[in-house]
């Protein structure tokens, strides 16, 4: 049985809930518990889990924090642990694993963190802040500068440190809960950081003007099939990259080559008034979008999140079916028009 990892559940109960809780969490798979009497009105509890059954204890203990002030509730990473028990139940695990069904049934779904965590990460990753507003002012200003220049090494440094993929991935993420409070804001968030790119733009293009009809410029002026196959790729590998926790630095970098350079040539093409390439590098923007969003819902379905409350599953099923018919009717609209203009040509 494969898993992404372990996690320390560190919780303090009130002493008069101890008892259920703790008969409650027997029934849950753990590597390793602990008690501590030391505080005079709760029990310290700590338990080592694997990831795959860590969203479980935290639903437990989410839910029963709600009956008491005092609960509380903190997760860790756990870079390593083994006893004596462990090494036993591995090489156990080991034989088990060979089994052919085994490997069916762990193959049905993708491996991820648990939901509280990615939940955290989203909100961490959507909301608008001054890091990410300046970041995307600094990426903006030296893409449209690699862009003048014509020097592709700049414009990939831009790409490095623009932060586009958090919000763009977060919206996917949110569609999937049925969450409209986090979609919007993380729509919010990707719409602000256009806004700014598009402004610094359209500065640089009143006054540098025609010195802006550069390579780099010229090939984000139109859509090809290259671009739909690496936008869906970029929206696919950015939501497992949050699944699993990985580092979002270098998939930041393949969404930021879907959204970053299109978007300078957008700017670019208006403060030079050329409006075929505003309407070709709009088209790129618009066809990118959808493609990481189609993706990355893929992605988030495949890997079973669920709402944490059985309420907000019925908002949640509505808005998961609408998600996916209104991305793939815009893919599928967008990738017309783009084989019809390719064939014009």
């Amino acid at each position: 049985m494969g898993i992404l990892g372990l996690q320390m559940v560190e919780t303090y109960v009130p002493k008069e809930f101890y008892d259920k809780v703790v008969l409650e969490l027997k029934q849950f798979s753990r590597q390793g518990a602990w008690k501590e009497n030391k505080l005079e009105e709760r029990v310290w509890i700590r338990m080592v889990i694997s990831d795959e059954d860590v969203e479980e204890v935290l639903n437990f203990l989410e839910k029963i924090s709600r009956e008491h002030e005092s609960f509380e509730t903190i997760l860790y990473p756990v870079t390593s642990y083994f006893s004596s028990q462990t090494l036993e139940e591995a090489e156990e695990k080991v034989e088990e694993e060979s089994e052919e069904s085994s490997d069916e049934e762990e193959g049905k779904k993708l491996l991820r963190a648990s939901r509280q965590e990615l939940i955290h990460m989203i909100d961490d990753k959507s909301t608008l802040t001054m890091n990410y507003t300046l970041l995307i002012i600094f990426s903006a200003v030296v893409a449209t500068a690699g862009f003048i220049k014509d020097s592709e090494a700049v414009v990939i440094g831009a790409m490095v440190i623009a932060p586009l993929i958090s919000p763009a991935i977060s919206m996917s993420f949110a569609s999937i809960l049925g969450d409209l409070k986090r979609l919007g804001r993380a729509s919010f968030t990707l719409l602000i950081g256009f806004i700014i790119i598009f402004s610094i733009a359209i500065i640089f293009g009143l006054f540098f003007g025609e010195s802006t009809l550069t390579n780099q410029y010229i090939s984000r002026t139109r859509v090809s099939l290259a671009d739909i196959f690496l936008a869906l790729a970029s929206g696919a590998a950015g939501a497992l990259s949050i699944l699993n926790r990985l580092s979002g630095n270098l998939v930041g970098v393949m969404v930021a080559v879907a959204l970053l350079p299109p978007s300078v040539t957008f700017g670019l093409s208006i403060g030079q008034r050329h409006w075929d390439d505003t309407y070709g590098s709009f088209l790129l923007i618009t066809t990118n979008v959808t493609c990481i969003l189609l993706s990355a819902i893929i992605i988030f379905l495949m890997s079973g999140i669920q709402p944490k409350r059985w309420k907000e599953e019925p908002i949640a099923n509505v808005s998961r079916i609408f998600s996916i018919v209104i991305t793939s009717a815009m893919f599928i609209a967008l990738f017309i028009v783009v084989v019809f203009g390719l064939e014009l040509k």
